[in-house]
């Protein structure tokens, strides 16, 4: 068992509960008079988001596997590529997953509407092409655009959606710094990979970049994340004490800046998954706060 959850990359899904819990505190704060939150709602999303998230977990340990392009990785643990399971197993837990996330889409769509249906399957396909199929969009560069549009702005504006059934500005906002922090967590783990992946020929953002300007982008992302809340706050001033999360951020960006490489990166990942999930936290507080 410990395997299975070592595959599912733990320390990636605060990509996955924050923007759920940001967009419910959003639909908090557009909901007015006999209105309130609806319990079940906001957990089939957060459902549907870790689902989303473990599946493609899971999905790109298979695609990269069989690809043989994780033999020069030096990150955590691939149970393809290290052989703890047969790929036929790793592609069942995907599907698995995925399929967890349609049934619990299923039922939002029924008690919101069908456009959840459309985004949902979007999501999903999005999650397995990122590294299968026969012209993956991630070996393009193209994966933090993917993490930006689906862990950022559809998993919050979506998490709104589900409650309110219509679109504001304030969740729009709180999805963007939402998804930079997700960027981020992929900008390092492909930081970490650029040797690896260039052997392997997967030609990442990362890898089209290069190493300097790669660090620069992370630090980018953590930098404009924190300066988008004062657009969050134009419509509720609480969201600036995601603020408070700041002084997370100086142990990677040092590390990342001083030009660690390999395995001196692992941490962090682990440093920007807590910063993602504090940040997320008090930005949650300060929205239903006000």
């Amino acid at each position: 068992m410990n395997r299975w959850i070592a595959g599912a990359r733990p320390r990636t899904l605060p990509a996955a509960v924050v923007p759920v819990a940001v967009g419910t505190a959003c639909a908090y704060a557009d909901l007015h008079g006999d209105h309130r939150i609806i319990a079940w709602r906001v957990a089939a999303a957060l459902v549907v988001a870790l689902a989303i998230q473990v599946g493609t977990n899971y999905a790109n340990d298979y695609s990269d596997g069989i690809r043989g392009t994780d033999e020069q990785r030096v990150g955590p643990v691939r149970l393809v590529a290290s052989g703890l399971a047969a790929p036929a197993a790793v592609k069942r837990a995907a599907l698995v997953a995925y399929g967890v996330a349609a049934l619990a889409g299923l039922a939002l769509a029924v008690a919101v509407g069908p456009v959840l249906l459309v985004v949902g399957a979007a999501a999903i396909a999005a999650g397995w092409f990122y590294t299968g199929g026969s012209r993956p969009y991630g070996y393009a560069g193209l994966g933090e655009l993917f993490v930006f549009v689906f862990f950022g702005l559809v998993a919050t504006i979506g998490s709104a959606y589900v409650q309110t059934g219509h679109l504001h500005r304030l969740e729009v906002a709180a999805s963007i710094p939402v998804g930079l922090l997700a960027v981020a967590l992929l900008v390092v783990n492909n930081l970490r990979d650029i040797p690896g992946d260039t052997v392997a020929g997967k030609h990442t953002l990362a890898v089209r970049l290069g190493d300097r300007r790669t660090r620069i982008l992370y630090v980018a992302c953590l930098a404009v994340a924190f300066a988008s809340l004062i657009w969050v706050a134009v419509d509720r001033r609480g969201g600036l004490l995601g603020l408070v999360a700041l002084p997370l951020a100086v142990r990677p960006v040092r590390v990342v800046l001083s030009g660690a490489r390999g395995r001196d990166l692992i941490a962090v990942l682990g440093d920007t998954g807590r910063l993602q999930l504090a940040f997320g936290l008090l930005l949650t507080v300060g929205l239903v706060l006000g």
